[in-house]
C-alpha cells in the first residue's frame, strides 16, 4: 500500500507562488511515474502535470503550462509542484497521485491518490 501525503497549500494572491509537495511511502517510489490533478468546487477533477520515473518526460495542459513545474527527488521519495504567476482560477483542491507506469500524460490513470491540499489564490 502508498500513501501519498500533500503539503504546502495555503492562501496566496494573484500574481504570487506557491510549492506543493508530496512525500510518498514505500521503496518503489523511484520507479514510477507521479502527478498533480486538482478539482475546484463544483467541478470535475482535472489533470495538472505530470512526471516520469526518470524526469526525463514532463506532461502540462495548456491552462498551466508556463506557469507550473512539477519535479521529483527520488532520493526522498517526494514530488512538488511549483505554481508561479497565480490566478484565481487555479484555486483548487490539489491532490498528488502515483501512477502504475514508468510514464504519464494527461489520459493515463493514477492507482493512488493523496488526501488532497487546498490552494486559494486571491484576487
Amino acid at each position: 500500500q502508498v500513501q501519498l501525503v500533500e503539503s504546502g497549500g495555503g492562501l496566496v494572491q494573484a500574481g504570487g507562488s506557491l510549492r506543493l509537495s508530496c512525500a510518498a511511502s514505500g521503496r518503489t517510489f523511484s520507479l514510477y511515474a507521479m502527478g498533480w490533478f486538482r478539482q475546484a468546487p463544483g467541478k470535475e477533477r482535472e489533470f495538472v502535470a505530470a512526471i516520469s520515473s526518470s524526469s526525463s518526460t514532463t506532461s502540462y495542459p495548456d491552462s498551466v503550462k508556463g506557469r507550473f513545474t512539477i519535479s521529483r527527488d527520488n532520493a526522498k521519495n517526494t514530488v512538488y509542484l511549483q505554481m508561479n504567476s497565480l490566478k484565481p482560477e487555479d484555486t483548487a483542491v490539489y491532490y498528488c497521485a502515483k501512477y502504475p507506469t514508468t510514464v504519464a500524460f494527461s489520459g493515463s490513470s493514477p492507482n493512488y491518490w493523496g488526501q488532497g491540499t487546498q490552494v486559494t489564490v486571491s484576487s
